[in-house]
């Protein structure tokens, strides 16, 4: 008898059993091992896995003979010690509910698990939209983005401490993953995270701040550097021309000098 044939058998009869799901979230390309808590009972017919009700896995019987479905030929191991079931290189589609259930005088589901696959978040990016800086305090407003999600919070500080405005923010993005940008200490955190992956970016308030006054003093390094070199231009044409004039001067009156000799000596003779 086929295992299909044997697991319709199986589902035709209600058995009280196991009832609680646990709940396991694995990354795509990863492995998983399905374990079985409780002793299966000794004198089954029977031990089948199963995905999702009527897809076989696996199936072990009393006698000791393990068939694994085609489908799963190479990406499914088996444990006839404790009968646990390795998955192997899950993709999304491998996402849904797996039971181990054996069959003898009466069916038992002895273990069940909600196998939900997810892929790796995509990265953060944490960009400052505006920055407000007065005498005693600093405020800007910080956007934390993902490929299909954003959030944008505004941030103050003072002398002493720092604020989030609201608190912490968060939410669900399209791709299901958690986006949350808070404040810890003078840090601002943007967190991209599903339940097998995360990832984030951080940056100080105070780098912020002082990054956006450099700017402002830099414009007025600027100008009084522009200020200095006109002056120090004006005081470097004006001592030129100044030289000029003297030299001029003084080659006036060297040639004054020497006619007024000469015509001191046209008057002696």
């Amino acid at each position: 008898m086929s295992l299909s044939v044997i697991l319709g058998l199986m589902l035709c009869i209600e058995a009280p059993g196991s009832s609680a799901v646990t709940d396991v979230f694995v990354k795509r390309g990863d492995d998983v091992l399905l374990e079985v808590m409780d002793d299966a009972p000794k004198d089954f017919d029977l031990f089948v896995w199963t995905f999702n009700t009527s897809n076989v896995l696996v199936g072990y019987s009393s006698v000791g003979v393990q068939t694994v479905s085609e489908g799963y030929t190479g990406r499914v191991e088996f444990s006839v010690e404790n009968y646990s079931v390795k998955l192997k290189n899950l993709q999304d589609d491998d996402s849904g509910v797996y039971t181990a259930r054996v069959t003898g005088y009466k069916q038992q589901t002895i273990a069940e698990y909600m196998v939900t696959v997810q892929g790796p978040v995509s990265p953060v990016d944490l960009n400052p939209d505006s920055v407000s800086i007065s005498s005693d305090s600093c405020k800007l407003t910080v956007t934390c983005s993902t490929e299909d999600s954003h959030i944008s919070s505004t941030f103050t500080c003072d002398t002493k401490t720092c604020s989030q405005e609201g608190g912490d923010q968060s939410k669900v993005t399209n791709s299901g993953a958690s986006l949350r940008v808070h404040l810890l200490n003078d840090t601002i955190i943007c967190n991209h995270s599903n339940r097998v992956s995360w990832t984030q970016k951080k940056t100080q308030i105070q780098d912020l701040c002082l990054l956006h006054a450099g700017l402002s003093d830099g414009v007025s390094i600027c100008l009084v550097k522009t200020v200095v070199f006109s002056v120090g231009l004006i005081i470097m044409v004006s001592v030129v021309i100044s030289v000029h004039l003297m030299e001029k001067i003084r080659k006036q009156n060297k040639q004054f000098s020497s006619n007024q000799m000469n015509i001191e000596l046209n008057l002696l003779q």
